[in-house]
């Protein structure tokens, strides 16, 4: 089952690295506030901190967080919701942690047999490092409806998730591991907000595409035809995300 879920992580990294690294991904990293050699440094930096735990807590709940899958994505989301910075875009970006965290604990709970009276738990059978980051990047773009929200979103959740788990087994009297992070850069972190980002592209190209392009309505005219060229330069850095750019960006 892992290797199931290692497959698909590694196959996730490298499609990244390949729209990274053939300037393909430009438009997303224009939004995150990004350009291609930091994009590509960060994901050198997420590969080689992966081999970097740190401990956290020792004895009946033993907790470490990852450097390549925990603490970099932190701190890049937070980079990216600090540069966002208007408060309806931090607010849309906390709500989709949230609820991130809230559905992928419920389905922690199933898996760990709360969800009874169901005879077959069919997701204890499969790899969490398979279906967390799908379940996690669908519900982030879900509630985000935005690029930048949804990449946030997914990365917080995720992290809300870990903590979740820590006050679970504390209250429980269980002992249990809890690594933030801790398959590195092939982690539900990272893969989950891959997973949001590229949703809001896809769906978001396609909406536009059907449309005629972004919407116009209440978006300044700069805004709309740096939208619409490749060649723009990268928007302000305190535009707002789907208050400043059509629906999906």
């Amino acid at each position: 089952m892992f290797m199931a879920g290692y497959t698909f992580g590694v196959i996730m990294v490298v499609i990244v690295f390949g729209l990274v690294f053939f300037g393909l991904a430009q438009r997303v990293l224009d939004r995150l506030y990004l350009n291609d050699k930091v994009a590509l440094l960060l994901l050198v930096a997420m590969i080689a901190g992966s081999f970097i735990n740190i401990p956290l807590s020792a004895g009946r709940v033993v907790s470490s967080i990852n450097v390549g899958g925990a603490v970099i994505p932190l701190g890049l989301a937070l980079y990216v919701l600090y540069r966002a910075g208007t408060a309806r875009e931090i607010g849309r970006a906390l709500l989709v942690a949230a609820v991130t965290a809230a559905v992928l604990y419920g389905i922690g709970l199933y898996t760990r047999g709360v969800g009874e009276p169901w005879d077959v738990n069919v997701l204890g059978l499969l790899d969490p490092l398979f279906y967390y980051p799908l379940v996690a990047g669908i519900v982030a773009y879900l509630v985000g409806r935005s690029r930048r929200a949804a990449f946030v979103g997914a990365i917080l959740g995720v992290l809300v998730l870990d903590l979740a788990d820590i006050v679970y087994y504390l209250n429980s009297g269980l002992r249990g591991t809890v690594s933030f992070g801790g398959a590195g850069i092939i982690d539900t972190t990272f893969l989950a907000a891959v997973v949001a980002v590229l949703l809001a592209e896809i769906i978001g190209e396609a909406r536009e595409r059907l449309q005629g392009g972004p919407k116009e309505a209440g978006h300044a005219r700069s805004l709309l035809a740096g939208l619409r060229s490749p060649l723009a330069k990268p928007l302000p850095d305190k535009t707002e995300d789907n208050g400043g750019e059509s629906e999906g960006e």
